[in-house]
């Protein structure tokens, strides 16, 4: 959903006819959980999954109707099919999804989410959604973080409030939350959605060679906020590393510095040797960082670790923090191999924190 909340925007500048579906509810074995987001536009699928397969055969069908009738839907499958039934799905549980065909009124909203990302504030998405006319429903959203409180009436906010305070403590992006909330201009209940957002956890790469050239496009396909530092302009350049959202210019051990504190900084070492990798690591030790990971041979880490215990740059605690050598045990030989298990490790460490 999060990737597709902040695109909406510039691909509804040039494709009006736009059609978002979000899974709301399953139960049992399902191919998506809730909070999982397709955008769909005249010419079928543009980016996200609600499962794939049949499901997502049957909204893209239904999408392609809504980006002509503009008609949004709250639709329900029942996946428990026999296995001699090639035309339906036999996961064996329940998926709701909600169809919005008119995003036009929500381009302000999904703007609000993308700023307030950009300067790193948290919040939830709030989407409810009223019955209308036959299977057809009406869709409004309102975004609320720390700086910003939605209009909506004072008895639904002392109901939501509450839940959007606890879904931003527990800081897991694959919540999502549902509520009823009083309509007192009709006097009855309708379906409230609550989703949270966070800024992207930040992925610092020392040295922008193969391998990090590399574990940016990865990183930037598991949505890290990518940055890339190396004191060599001829490799840190947008043209070598596309994928960074950031490039640095500097040397490795100040820029390293300048990094800050954070419990989403995930740092990856992989400069072009022992001397830039010592300088990059030294300023990590004792940050409450996600992650340190650093590349190197066992002889190659075994000797820095002596060194940097024997000089007081690093406790034996502090040591055991590093991954080193960094990235996941998969016998991998290539570049490509090698990113790979650097992503993998930075996932499992990641959602392990979840």
């Amino acid at each position: 959903m999060k990737n597709i909340c902040l695109e909406i925007s510039d691909r509804q500048s040039t494709d009006s006819q736009l059609v978002l579906a979000t899974v709301t509810r399953t139960r049992g074995s399902t191919p998506q959980k809730p909070g999982s987001s397709a955008l769909f536009g005249k010419n079928g699928l543009m980016a996200g999954t609600v499962g794939g397969g049949i499901v997502e055969g049957k909204i893209q069908k239904m999408a392609a109707g809504a980006v002509f009738s503009k008609k949004s839907g709250h639709y329900h499958f029942d996946l428990a099919h026999d296995i001699s039934n090639t035309e339906e799905a036999i996961c064996g549980g329940q998926i709701s999804v909600l169809v919005d065909a008119d995003l036009r009124g929500s381009l302000s909203i999904f703007a609000q989410i993308k700023k307030s990302l950009a300067e790193r504030i948290p919040g939830v998405l709030i989407t409810i959604v009223k019955q209308a006319a036959g299977d057809e429903v009406k869709i409004s959203r309102h975004w609320i973080c720390e700086s910003f409180t939605p209009s909506l009436p004072a008895e639904s906010l002392k109901k939501i409030i509450p839940e959007v305070n606890k879904l931003i403590s527990d800081k897991n992006p694959a919540c999502f939350y549902e509520i009823e909330i009083g309509d007192s201009a009709e006097e009855t209940s309708v379906l409230c959605f609550l989703q949270p957002f966070f800024p992207p956890d930040q992925l610092i790469i020392a040295g922008a060679g193969h391998i990090g050239r590399a574990l940016a496009h990865l990183g930037s396909l598991l949505d890290f906020e990518v940055t890339v530092i190396d004191n060599r302009p001829e490799f840190a350049n947008k043209d070598n590393i596309p994928d960074a959202d950031h490039i640095i210019v500097k040397d490795i051990g100040e820029a390293m510095d300048e990094i800050g504190n954070g419990e989403n900084i995930y740092v990856v070492i992989v400069t072009r040797g022992h001397k830039d990798d010592a300088s990059a690591l030294r300023p990590c030790i004792g940050r409450n960082l996600a992650y340190i990971g650093m590349i190197g041979s066992k002889n190659k880490i075994s000797a820095m670790r002596i060194s940097f215990i024997e000089n007081g740059y690093a406790t034996y605690a502090q040591w055991d923090k590093i991954h080193a050598p960094v990235g996941l045990a998969i016998k991998s030989q290539t570049v490509e191999e090698i990113a790979v298990s650097i992503a993998a490790e930075l996932v499992l460490v990641r959602n392990s924190k979840r």
